[in-house]
């Protein structure tokens, strides 16, 4: 039993390796579920883990969460059918308009979001959605860059979970709106790349509506070590289709209420 145990922490140990990697070199590297032989979320959850851990002892700093596969369009692109979530650090965070360079990423794909930002802890629960508004200092539009160290997105579940839920970096806007007086789940979302539509869809395409998803959240970080604090951000999940990134690319979310961000690849 003994053994059985060691050599599954091991074969975690090689996925997350084999991620590390592509991400260091640039080389997308072939899918872990291969590796790991399991394709449960608990798998990938724990292969993440060691490169959380890994990026925390070097220093990197924790500043939010993003949740994926909310929207059914995006769960039927890769047919996965539940959320997931993944990390956020500082230096994944860009300024508003101000150029991001293409090649730090492998295969980049471009969606636009709701970001909550906490001003209380969410670090207890079981949690409701009243728990969460009372929670949410202000909201942002947001632009998320999704990449996938695995080779061309070939990705299920524990996939995509490993790999911290497909995260690259993210955009937030410049101008905070307090939840009172929004409806977010009527909110249409519309992106557009170098001026042309190329992304629509409303908040009710993110689990019914973003507050759903960050509930959803709240409660599934209970049991990680990694609970949601005051100043965290959390990107809520895709309003509608991601978009390939190229260099040159120049991308614009608006959603109501929220105003616009812009992102822009060199």
């Amino acid at each position: 039993m003994d053994d059985e145990w060691s050599e599954a922490v091991d074969l975690l140990g090689t996925a997350a390796d084999m991620l590390r990697e592509a991400q260091l070199s640039g080389k997308p590297c072939p899918p872990i579920r291969d590796v790991v032989g399991g394709s449960d979320a608990a798998t990938g959850y724990a292969v993440q883990e060691i490169n959380t851990r890994g990026a925390l002892d070097a220093g990197r700093r924790l500043v939010g969460r993003k949740i994926g596969v909310t929207n059914p369009l995006v769960q039927q692109q890769f047919g996965i059918d539940q959320p997931d979530f993944g990390m956020l650090f500082q230096d994944m965070a860009f300024l508003d308009g101000l150029p991001i360079e293409t090649g730090r990423f492998l295969q980049p794909r471009a969606e636009a979001e709701v970001a909550l930002v906490l001003d209380r802890d969410l670090a207890g629960g079981p949690y409701t959605v009243a728990d969460v508004i009372r929670a949410v200092g202000f909201v942002l539009p947001a632009i998320e860059i999704v990449d996938s160290r695995i080779a061309g997105w070939d990705i299920t579940l524990v996939d995509t979970v490993a790999d911290n839920a497909s995260s690259g970096a993210f955009v937030l806007g410049n101008t905070p709106r307090p939840l009172t007086g929004l409806d977010l789940g009527a909110a249409v979302m519309t992106m557009t790349k170098g001026g042309l539509e190329v992304s629509t869809g409303t908040g009710a395409d993110c689990l019914g509506h973003p507050l759903n998803a960050a509930v959803w959240l709240a409660n599934t970080l209970r049991t990680t070590g990694h609970p949601l604090r005051a100043g965290d951000v959390v990107l809520t999940g895709s309003l509608g289709p991601v978009v390939p990134v190229e260099a040159g690319d120049v991308f614009e979310a608006r959603i109501d209420g929220l105003g616009s961000v812009r992102a822009v690849f060199t």
